[in-house]
C-alpha cells in the first residue's frame, strides 16, 4: 500500500481510523481504501451514514454561529477529527475576527492534516491529546496560548462521545471539562442513539458491529444517557432534539430520514 505524501510517517494505514471514515463520509479526501472498506460495510446495514454526519456537520455550523452570536468566541473542540471544508475555525472567524480556536484529536491523520491546513493560523492550534484525559488538555501549552480560561468557551463535543465506552467513565471526563470552564460557557455536543434512526435496531446493530470489529466500539446511547452529559448546564432552547430540530435554517422535513438518527443539544454554565 502506497503511503500518500500527507500521511505522518509511523501512522499504521493498514487500520481503519473513525476521522478518516468520517471524512470519507463528508466526501473528503484524507482516507485510505481500509477505511474506505470498513465506511462502505457500515453501510450496507446503514446506508444513510453519510446523511446523519453532514447533519452533524450543518448542526455544528449553527451552534457555533449561534455561540458567536451569544458573544462566545473561544472554542474548544474535542475530537475534531479532519478539518474538511466548513470547520469550527472557518465557520467562526468569518463570524468574527476575536474567534480562537483548539483542535483536539487522538488520531495522528487528524492533527497531522489539521496542523497543515491550520498553518500560518495564529488564531487556531492543534492538540493531541485525548479527551478521556481531560486535564492534559486544559494544561497544554495549546490551550494556554489561545484560550481564556477565566472568560466563557464554547465546548464542542461533536460526534464523539460515542466512541467512549462506560468503562472509560466518559461522565467524569465531561464533568471535568464543566468545572474548568468560566460561566457562560456552552456544550455544544452530538451523540449517536438508536432512537430516530429508520430502521429496526437489529439492522443498525449491524452498522455497530463494523465498528466493534475495527477496535472503534460505537457506543449506542438513549436520551435520556445523553442528557446527562449535560449536567451542571441549563439547556438552550430547544433543549435535546434531533440533530435538523435544533434552530434548523431551513424547514427540518425536508432533511433526509436518516438525518435524524441521535440527539443534539447546547448546554449554557450557569
Amino acid at each position: 500500500m502506497e503511503r500518500p505524501a500527507w500521511a505522518p510517517q509511523g501512522i499504521d494505514i493498514s487500520l481503519p481510523s473513525v476521522s478518516r471514515i468520517y471524512d470519507y463520509y463528508l466526501g473528503g479526501s484524507h482516507n485510505f481504501e481500509v477505511d474506505r472498506e470498513a465506511a462502505r460495510k457500515a453501510m450496507e446495514f446503514m446506508p444513510g451514514l453519510p446523511k446523519i454526519m453532514q447533519a452533524n456537520r450543518a448542526f455544528m455550523r449553527r451552534a457555533v454561529n449561534y455561540a458567536v452570536g451569544e458573544g462566545v468566541t473561544q472554542f474548544l473542540d474535542i475530537g475534531s477529527g479532519i478539518p474538511t471544508f466548513g470547520n469550527v475555525h472557518e465557520v467562526a472567524q468569518k463570524a468574527s475576527d476575536e474567534s480562537r480556536v483548539v483542535y483536539v484529536d487522538h488520531d495522528p491523520v487528524a492533527v497531522a492534516h489539521s496542523r497543515a491546513v491550520l498553518d500560518g493560523d495564529e488564531r487556531a492550534a492543534v492538540l493531541s491529546a485525548d479527551l478521556r484525559k481531560p486535564q492534559q488538555i486544559l494544561d497544554s501549552p495549546e490551550v494556554a496560548g489561545l484560550l481564556d480560561l477565566d472568560r466563557p468557551v464554547a465546548l464542542l463535543l461533536v460526534a464523539v462521545l460515542h466512541f467512549i465506552e462506560d468503562e472509560d467513565d466518559p461522565q467524569s471526563a465531561v464533568a471535568e471539562l464543566h468545572d474548568a470552564l468560566a460561566p457562560g460557557s456552552l456544550i455544544i455536543l452530538t451523540h449517536a442513539s438508536y432512537e430516530g434512526i429508520p430502521l429496526t435496531q437489529e439492522q443498525a446493530g449491524g452498522a455497530v458491529g463494523v465498528y466493534r470489529n475495527i477496535r472503534n466500539p460505537l457506543v449506542m446511547r438513549s436520551r435520556e444517557e445523553i442528557a446527562r452529559f449535560f449536567k451542571g448546564y441549563g439547556m438552550v432552547e430547544p433543549g435535546l432534539v434531533s440533530m435538523p430540530h435544533w434552530r434548523p435554517d431551513a424547514p427540518a422535513e425536508q432533511e433526509d430520514p436518516y438525518a435524524f438518527s441521535g440527539f443534539a443539544g447546547v448546554g449554557r454554565k450557569a
